[in-house]
């Protein structure tokens, strides 16, 4: 446990080619789609969705999905350390490094998605947020009624607080478990190392939930549409980002696993990992069907439109419908079908696959979260969003390699360590 882990060649080169590749595409979407020129005003019959499309709507379309989506991921690693440490869990103890690494991309990535916000509102980018348009709130009662929050400075200081938060409650619950690499404690120093623990964790949960769970999710993608409403919707990016988290941290800890590290780490650690990516799974479904099916039996036109922009209507398909489905097999039929058996959740072959399937599937998620109401009927793929996706991929993985390799890979002397090790599911 003295010992240091040393990154890989081939992990430093994907990290490197990922980044590179990503650098590409971002020069290439500056180059081809122009961003820095002003959207388009809307014109008549186009009023609930801003300006109209334009190749700048696409770039920063992009870069909104993937710094939300990316920086929730890394997030939700943090909120299963917190909350597994105030249930007084040690089951996971044997692999709390990888879970603090994953967190460790919260800062870096933090900053990123900000600066994006800040060039969102300075290039009054009313084609993303159509509630930057003051003239178009002026005349509209739905944009006057939520202008409250819906304005450019709540947007960007509730961001900066939410992410400055996130990244020093997390730091600290990081530097909380690194001083149990300093030395045994006795019977007081645990227990009071216990309780500062809880405390910091519950403190973060907290936050958490004011956050991830109810007014983040609002600003920064429910405002896209902002005529919209779902109570359900914070609840939704949630589970999408939470079962992301849990199968980031299962490519990571079989990753680890297979070089030799996380000596403590069993297929009884696996399962478990396995269990979460599963019920969450479901959990993904059961708001995203409850979402769906309460704005269907309404039938109204405010709330049905969401879904008419996605998936069309009887007499014409939309163009996200293809997508829109993808997303439903990709995140639930298949991690239903075959995280089911015990067998599978105990085979590293077969989870890796599930937990990149899960990853990309809640990454389709929320391009279809963004997209249509920015792009429009524009729909489509190219290097741009892969390479974009890419970028961030490789950031995350640079930040996640600095961290595992500064600190023990596992967490020595830990109080729950033993309860760890003899873990059995």
């Amino acid at each position: 446990m003295e010992h240091r882990f040393e990154l890989p060649a081939a992990y430093k080169k994907w990290t490197m080619g990922l980044v590179i590749a990503g650098l590409a595409a971002l020069v290439y979407g500056i180059i081809a789609y122009h961003p820095f020129t002003a959207p388009v005003h809307h014109v008549a019959g186009e009023a609930a969705h801003g300006a109209t499309h334009s190749e700048g709507t696409r770039f920063w379309a992009v870069l909104l999905q993937n710094c939300t989506y990316w920086l929730l991921v890394v997030n939700a690693a943090m909120f299963f350390l917190c909350v597994t440490t105030m249930a007084h869990g040690g089951w996971q103890i044997a692999f709390r490094r990888v879970t603090e690494a994953i967190s460790s991309a919260v800062p870096l990535l933090g900053i990123i998605a900000f600066i994006i916000f800040i060039a969102l509102v300075a290039l009054h980018r009313t084609d993303i947020y159509h509630w930057l348009d003051k003239d178009a709130v002026a005349a509209d009662k739905i944009l006057k009624n939520k202008s409250g929050f819906l304005n450019p400075y709540f947007f960007l200081i509730g961001s900066a607080l939410t992410i400055f938060l996130w990244w020093i409650l997390g730091k600290k619950m990081r530097t909380l478990s690194l001083q149990t690499d300093n030395k045994a404690m006795d019977y007081e120093e645990t227990k009071g190392w216990i309780w500062k623990n809880t405390v910091w964790a519950s403190l973060f949960t907290v936050v958490f939930g004011l956050t991830v769970a109810s007014t983040t999710p609002w600003l920064w993608l429910m405002s896209i549409d902002a005529h919209w409403y779902s109570t359900m919707f914070s609840w939704y990016t949630f589970a999408s980002t939470f079962v992301s988290g849990m199968a980031l941290i299962a490519l990571y800890v079989m990753w680890m696993k297979g070089k030799g590290e996380l000596e403590y780490v069993s297929d009884e650690h696996i399962h478990d990992i396995g269990k979460f990516m599963f019920a969450f799974s479901i959990f993904w479904t059961y708001v995203w069907f409850s979402q769906y099916m309460l704005i269907w039996y309404s039938n109204q036109p405010e709330e049905t439109r969401y879904f008419v922009d996605r998936i069309g209507t009887a007499e014409k398909a939309g163009p996200y419908k293809a997508i829109f489905f993808l997303n439903l097999i990709l995140n639930f039929v298949a991690p239903l079908l075959i995280l089911m058996k015990k067998a599978t959740k105990r085979n590293y072959s077969t989870l890796s696959l599930m937990a990149i399937v899960i990853i990309f599937g809640h990454w389709l998620d929320f391009y279809q979260m963004v997209m249509p109401g920015t792009v429009r009927d524009h729909a489509g793929m190219s290097f741009f969003e892969f390479g974009i996706a890419a970028l961030f991929i490789g950031i995350m993985m640079w930040s996640i390699g600095r961290y595992l390799i500064s600190h023990p890979t596992t967490a020595k002397n830990h109080p729950f360590l033993k309860e760890s090790i003899i873990h059995h599911t």
